[in-house]
């Protein structure tokens, strides 16, 4: 469906004939999801869609950064670890003391 005077065809005819997405992508064997996308492109309010594809998304990454980035995140990762452990243990330590649980709600049903 790329011929761009059939499209053109197709989204006039949608917009003369008052019908439906769906019902106008029925009759012309097309998506109705596409000619939404073509309908937003012809009235403007969609720009050109461009696709990114993911092999260009990498070579634009800069390699240089990239070390760094990953030594804050591990040293990120462990301070959250450390701190969910503390957490955690603060929880243990509320239960013993209180005598009841407090991660458990009571009277949950098990599944």
């Amino acid at each position: 469906m790329k011929d761009k005077a059939l499209r053109e065809r197709i989204v006039a005819e949608y917009l003369t004939s008052g019908q439906s997405y769906r019902e106008v992508a029925d009759r012309c064997g097309v998506d109705y999801r596409s000619l939404h996308r073509w309908v937003k492109e012809y009235q403007g309010r969609m720009k050109k869609p461009h696709k990114i594809r993911r092999a260009r998304l990498l070579r634009e990454l800069p390699t240089d950064k990239l070390p760094t980035d990953v030594e804050t995140l591990q040293s990120e990762l462990r301070k959250a670890r450390l701190y969910n452990q503390a957490l955690q243990e603060a929880i243990l330590i509320a239960e013993e003391e209180l005598g009841t649980p407090i991660l458990k709600k009571s009277g949950t049903k098990q599944s």
